[in-house]
């Protein structure tokens, strides 16, 4: 259990004060762990809109760098005229008197005409389409000026021992600090108090601000989330949550936030969230990410919370006049519950580029949810002027704070790339490596043994060449830096194929090639409750072999560094041809092949034949997904009929966002259905297959609803996933087994045990889970796909028993993961959770075509 942290009253330096940058002193108190803002298991079903899916997936990412083909040779400002968009009396910000979305883009224009320190960039498209704007906030630059500055920043990042002796970075660099707003669509003041500050920031004149914007760039993403801030919703319009979806990257939203830590190399960022009361900046508790230099992290993100806390309670607003509770900072004041250890949250992925101080900051006051549908009008725009006044405070102390410290923050960030490039040993946080930061105890220690280089090799089987092109082009987008042999080599007493790719770790980004390629860990006795996930692993859940190198002399193997990985795809120039399934990019082609009315066979080791007369439409397929269509070897099943002829295949699916984004990632025909949508009347007819996971009760459905489905259910199939597919199954009767659910916090990645059959042959040995659930007793008919491994399964993540001994790993141990029978496949993992788990894609996509 973590002790209590002793209460610091913050000192302010006089010379924070100014027209701009104020920072008040403040007193803070220990008080209680704060609530949860909760996961995204949703109680409802997924309802996105297909073509947010296609935005989504085809949205191109926008180059961002100074040096970039987008901006040749430019200086700042860079000065646009944004065309307006259609205003929409709907959007949700207007109840709350805040800037509506299609106020934005005129409000830009005006910001721009006000002097010459306020650019304007678009930096991509949401989900939904709409613009997102990326200000930049500085003092004015020429073209060269502008080509120095980025000349430093890659030096930095790129040479860090020699930046850190370059008398221009020490003269000259502009420190780059990043302000996040709004990417929780309904918690909305980020954006209103990011417009208040770039105004005012464009014609300031006393010296403070001039000698700030002489000395920083400022960059404002200025709502990370407008189709939520118009729709008055927390996700985007695929009903992703952006902020748990860094990693991954599957939303265009996400990917634009991380071109902007490429590009701009944020030293400081601040993420703007609401609603805790008293307002919350991190540092977090424990546990804390192991992978960045946690030293200067906490060094700089303590001392720069210490100032926010100080300008924001110096507002003067108290629980007795204004229902605000003063600063919380949970690295001080709270034991557990609100940790930095996965990389999903905006901050933490910030680190992994070089930001010393990243902060999530939780404005006070409640407007979103039930709040904004009960309370009066007038009582939500005074708690929302209060929030603006909150988050200005708190962006305002931060431009303080990177002012003052500047010398002293760059030389962190040269720190921070110095030590990956070198393979220095990470500093443990303790009172004499971290002074000036109290409390500081056994439990922050987390630090992680770096391998000396991953390997992805070459040859094998195809899903993991696939599968390993697909992880390599994911690394190079998340700047990590990516080699590939030329030659057959040796490493650590294993042989390598030419054409293996190595990720040497001694590289500047080391820490985030580490959080997506190692396993993880197993933390489940570190503390009692995570925030939110605590396993990942792209090495074990995308389907690519991923070797850890311990030893070895890298500097033998000749390698040279890659911008994407080498493609894959390729048609067989005679015959029938021959395409596995075993990763998603092969299920779409699939379908893909379907939609055209290609006749296509399916054999009994679960891949199919396409005829050769299709060979032009396979290599099409083999160019657009990457994809390998072999000769055929054997075209009839062991019982020597023709394959199984297949057909499109349309899904009604009750499920999450995720997986709703997933299915249509596969090029799946999907109608989302929920219990509202079966009373209103549906039709079953244009219907192949019935997924379910979330927001489908058959107890809550009417007679006739109840009636079409039981019908459909006994005459087609069902996919279902977690408690709520298994109840489904056991109210229509269909596959006679007993689920039990494990414990309903608990999430990682877990061993598995394949059957070999057609829904898992060649799936990786490994799944994820959250809120597991397995499945005993067993009837007539039912066929183990995939089982948990014996004993413990879970590899890395959080999974503790319950109170009373039951529902933890060891219980689950051994027992059946995946079953099936002639109409009904149920999960109890989680094979498309969040658009994660890419290996596993291919489970839910075998069992869709099965049983429809």
């Amino acid at each position: 259990m973590r002790l209590p942290r002793p209460v610091l009253i913050a000192t302010v330096l006089t010379a924070a004060t100014g027209s701009l940058l104020l920072a008040p002193p403040s007193a803070t108190a220990d008080r209680e762990p704060p609530v949860r803002e909760g996961t995204d298991q949703p109680t409802g079903a997924a309802e996105a809109p297909a073509n947010a899916a296609r935005n989504a997936l085809t949205s191109p990412v926008t180059d961002l760098s100074d040096s970039g083909l987008a901006a040749p040779r430019r200086g700042y400002p860079r000065e646009q005229v944004l065309s307006p968009d259609p205003e929409n009396p709907a959007d949700k910000s207007i109840k709350l008197g805040l800037t509506p979305y299609h106020a934005i883009a005129p409000k830009l224009n005006v910001l721009q005409r006000l002097g010459d320190r306020v650019s304007v960039e678009v930096a991509g498209r949401s989900a939904g389409g709409h613009r997102l704007y990326l200000v930049t906030v500085t003092a004015p630059e020429s073209a060269r000026e502008s080509l120095d500055q980025e000349r430093m920043r890659e030096l930095i990042e790129n040479a860090p021992q020699a930046a850190a002796k370059d008398p221009a970075v020490k003269a000259s660099y502009k420190t780059p600090v990043f302000f996040d707003n709004n990417i929780h669509g309904n918690e909305w003041e980020g954006t209103d108090a990011a417009l208040q500050l770039i105004e005012r920031l464009a014609s300031a004149k006393d010296a403070q601000t001039t000698d700030l914007l002489a000395h920083s760039r400022l960059y404002f993403n200025v709502t990370a989330n407008p189709d939520g801030r118009i729709a008055g919703t927390r996700a985007n319009a695929n009903g992703f949550d952006l902020n748990r979806d860094f990693i991954t990257a599957s939303q265009p939203e996400a990917r634009a936030i991380r071109q902007i830590a490429i590009d701009k190399q944020p030293a400081v960022m601040l993420d703007l969230h609401g609603y805790v009361n008293g307002t919350l900046i991190e540092p977090t508790t424990p546990p804390h990410g192991e992978n960045y230099e946690y030293d200067l992290f906490l060094k700089n993100t303590y001392a720069n919370a210490l100032g926010m806390e100080a300008a924001v309670n110096g507002l003067g607003h108290t629980p007795a006049k204004d229902g605000v509770e003063p600063v919380q900072i949970p690295f001080r004041d709270q034991r557990e519950g609100w940790d930095d250890w996965p990389p999903i949250f905006t901050p933490q992925y910030q680190a992994f580029h070089g930001a010393v101080a990243a902060h999530t900051v939780e404005i006070p006051l409640a407007v979103n949810n039930s709040e904004y549908d009960t309370l009066p009008v007038a009582e939500l725009r005074r708690r929302s002027a209060i929030n603006v006044d909150v988050a200005g405070a708190a962006m305002r102390a931060t431009l303080a704070y990177a002012r003052i410290h500047r010398a002293s923050i760059i030389a962190d960030q040269i720190e921070v790339f110095r030590r990956g490039a070198t393979g220095a040993a990470q500093v443990p946080v303790s009172a004499e490596t971290v002074p000036g930061v109290p409390g500081i105890g056994p439990e922050d220690v987390y630090t992680t043994d770096f391998p000396r280089a991953y390997v992805i090799p070459a040859g094998g089987a195809q899903r993991s060449a696939t599968a390993a092109a697909r992880l390599v082009d994911h690394l190079l987008a998340n700047d990590v830096r990516v080699t590939r042999a030329t030659r057959d080599f040796r490493l650590a007493g294993r042989s390598y194929a030419k054409g293996s790719y190595v990720v040497d770790l001694h590289q500047p980004k080391r820490g985030l090639a580490n959080v997506m390629l190692a396993d993880g860990r197993d933390i489940s006795d570190k503390v009692s409750v995570m925030y939110d996930i605590s396993g990942w692993s792209l090495g074990r859940l995308w389907g690519a072999t991923v070797v850890p190198v311990r030893s070895g002399e890298l500097s033998a193997v000749a390698t040279r560094r890659v911008e994407a990985a080498a493609r894959v795809g390729y048609v067989a120039p005679l015959g029938d041809l021959r395409l596995r399934l075993d990763t998603p990019q092969e299920i779409a082609a699939l379908n893909s092949l379907l939609e055209q009315g290609v006749s296509v066979r399916r054999l009994a080791d679960g891949s199919v034949v396409v005829p050769g007369s299709a060979r032009a439409r396979a290599a099409a397929l083999a160019r657009t997904y990457d994809v390998a269509f072999d000769a055929t070897g054997q075209t009839r099943t062991t019982e020597g009929s023709p394959g199984t002829p297949l057909h499109r295949v349309r899904v009604a699916a009750a499920v999450t966002p995720g997986e709703l984004f997933a299915l249509r990632e596969m090029n799946f025909d999907v109608v989302p259905v929920s219990t509202a949508v079966l009373n209103a009347g549906f039709d079953w007819s244009a219907v192949d297959v019935l997924f379910v996971s979330s927001g489908l009760d058959h107890a809550g459905l009417n007679e006739g609803a109840r009636a079409a489905l039981d019908a459909f259910l006994h005459t087609h199939g069902l996919v279902g996933r977690g408690a709520v597919g298994a109840a489904l199954n056991s109210a229509a009767g269909l596959l006679a087994v007993r689920p039990v659910e494990g414990n309903g916090d608990a999430n990682g990645v877990v061993r598995v045990v394949n059957s070999g059959g057609p829904l898992t042959a060649n799936a990786p040995d490994h799944g994820f889970v959250y809120a597991p659930v397995w499945f005993t007793d067993l009837g007539p008919g039912v066929r183990v796909e995939q089982a948990y491994a014996p004993g413990d399964p879970l590899v890395s993540g959080h999974w503790r028993p319950l109170a009373d001994g039951t529902g933890g790993p060891e219980a689950a141990g051994g027992q059946a993961a995946v079953v099936s029978g002639p109409h009904a496949v149920l999960f109890g993992t989680e094979p498309l959770f969040r658009d994660h788990p890419k290996g596993e894609f291919p489970q839910v996509g075998r069992a869709l075509l099965t049983v429809s």
